[in-house]
């Protein structure tokens, strides 16, 4: 897949055929388990596979066909909306904030899994106490520097301990095609709600449909229900 300096290449959507058919797909991983998942991320690789179910291992993709390359030292994440201090971040000054580590799992909503990920950043509820939230707020939209993907959390889910800006994973900063330098990671929710190469947080009065949400995918993205705290 290719790797462009800059700005994101060109957008591209998922063709209904082919999201229905990766829905199936995915439902088979989910019922089937880890023996249909690993026979099939032994034949799909990267790419149009990387939405498919298979394996312990992460499958790469991209909604716009390319991947944005930010270096490090270009990075700047926003936080705008119904704060009292919009303010713009470098890594250096998110690096700097109070640092969060987890060991968690990465549960794609297609059916593979990533078990005990080591990831490293900033809890997303400092952020916002940082900004200050004012009081209407109620959710907080993201937006991907692919100019295409976006998310949303209720302002609730968003200070959810588990849910951090993510800047380290794997033992190292985190690669272009994991969406690094910074993305965001959702512990208790499928994969697509962690979303990568992160630029802005917005603080809004209501969540709003991201783009996979707009595909058909739930809102609200618990992995089982088992997973679905109390707030």
């Amino acid at each position: 897949m290719p790797q462009d300096e800059g700005t994101p290449g060109q957008t591209v959507r998922i063709g209904r055929r082919v999201f229905l058919g990766m829905a199936g797909l995915g439902a088979l991983g989910v019922l089937f388990g880890s023996r249909v998942q690993g026979a099939v991320g032994s034949a799909i690789g990267t790419g149009l596979g990387g939405l498919l179910p298979g394996g312990d291992r992460f499958r790469i993709y991209s909604i716009t066909g390319t991947f944005p390359s930010i270096s490090p030292d270009a990075y700047r994440l926003s936080v705008s909306g119904l704060v009292e201090r919009p303010m713009t971040l470098t890594l250096d000054q998110l690096m700097a904030l109070p640092s969060a580590k987890l060991v968690k799992d990465f549960q794609c909503v297609t059916g593979w899994r990533v078990p005990e990920v080591h990831w490293e950043g900033v809890r997303l509820g400092d952020i916002l106490d940082l900004a200050g939230v004012t009081g209407k707020a109620a959710a907080v939209e993201f937006d991907s520097y692919d100019g295409v993907d976006t998310e949303s959390l209720t302002l609730s889910q968003a200070h959810l301990s588990d849910v951090i800006v993510a800047y380290r994973m794997l033992g190292g900063p985190i690669s272009v095609s994991h969406g690094g330098p910074v993305r965001l990671y959702v512990a208790p929710m499928y994969g697509y709600k962690s979303l990568k190469w992160l630029s802005e947080i917005r603080v809004v009065e209501k969540p709003t449909l991201g783009f996979w949400e707009v595909n058909g995918y739930p809102v609200d993205a618990w992995i089982g229900s088992a997973n679905a705290p109390t707030i």
